[in-house]
């Protein structure tokens, strides 16, 4: 899992998609999935909490004949996640994409400010597949019922330099979803346009879905399965079916130790550019103070200076006017 490969031989229809929706708690994930199926699949609602607990996939056949495969999956990089409960919804999600995945959808929320923490979240995804998953990343932006095409387009030319990153590193594939609309019309575009986006991905990369080494062993489990499809006696089959599953814990076991420490690899980096964050801001505020401390000595200083040029002033006009005296 070092890095990505590709199998030659390990190619899916092209009738077939699978795409992967990825992102925070209530970015609206459940929603885009759903629109993308055209029905209510998963459960979908306005909350504080996780309405998606698990990778859950739903499929529909498109009007061009394709089948497409839609994993909804639970927010695996929030703060409150364990890295043991995030490796086995990662697996689980591997073993419903046993084929590949044709493109990861990162979903983000349009009303929400995009953030460092919402750029470390590409960055965990990044950490975790390896560098060639963005080549099938797809950015995804939500609450198109509130912003509009139009707004979000002048969002984009205005937006904050780690937005910036994350569209050039996704080769500009981005777009708005409108997940509350009942326009069949808006509907049909939005979801054309994100299908192109799908296809773009899938030339750019000779037709081939994403993999690496997890999916090799989870279709090796899945091949055994097959071969009990191909005439063998009773007994044939159940030694078959002990051994693939003694091989499916194995291989799985291995796989979420894998994940683990993926994911703990991801949590360290992205704590040691926190820490560094904070240093720097501890850093620059102990110069402001310094600063600051500084002005308010020479401030003082002044006034001192000040109060002497005063107190001599006045004493040089009280010894005046008693020469003036004097005198007179």
């Amino acid at each position: 899992m070092g890095g990505s490969q590709y199998d030659d031989d390990w190619v899916l229809p092209s009738a077939d998609i699978t795409l992967v929706l990825v992102g925070k708690l209530g970015c609206g994930k459940s929603a885009t999935a759903n629109s993308i199926l055209g029905q209510e699949v998963f459960e979908s609602d306005f909350s504080h909490l996780s309405v998606t607990e698990t990778c859950q996939m739903g499929s529909t056949t498109l009007k061009d004949g394709r089948t497409i495969n839609v994993i909804d999956t639970p927010g695996l990089f929030d703060a409150e996640v364990t890295s043991e409960d995030a490796g086995k919804e990662v697996v689980k999600c591997l073993n419903m994409a046993k084929d590949g995945i044709h493109a990861v959808l990162m979903v983000f929320s349009a009303t929400h400010r995009f953030t460092k923490e919402s750029e470390s979240t590409i960055e965990s995804i990044k950490a975790f597949f390896g560098e060639k998953i963005v080549n099938h990343m797809i950015l995804v932006f939500t609450s198109g019922d509130v912003i509009g095409e139009s707004k979000f387009k002048k969002m984009q030319n205005k937006a904050p330099e780690c937005l910036k990153k994350a569209v050039e590193l996704c080769q500009n594939r981005v777009v708005l979803f409108d997940n509350m609309t009942n326009d069949r019309r808006l509907q049909a575009q939005q979801l054309d346009k994100l299908l192109d986006l799908v296809d773009s991905i899938s030339a750019n990369n000779g037709g081939k879905p994403f993999s690496d080494q997890m999916f090799t062993r989870i279709k090796e489990v899945h091949d055994r399965e097959k071969e009990m499809k191909t005439g063998y006696s009773d007994k044939q089959i159940s030694e078959l079916k002990n051994e693939i599953h003694r091989t499916r814990d194995e291989q799985l076991a291995h796989i979420t130790i894998m994940v683990e420490e993926k994911l703990n690899h991801s949590v360290e980096k992205l704590q040691q550019q926190l820490m560094e964050e904070q240093n720097a801001r501890l850093e620059a505020e102990k110069v402001a103070l310094e600063a600051r401390m500084k002005s308010e000595d020479e401030i003082q200083k002044l006034k001192e200076s000040l109060r002497k040029a005063q107190m001599e002033n006045e004493e040089f006009r009280r010894m005046a006017a008693e020469r003036k005296c004097a005198i007179l």
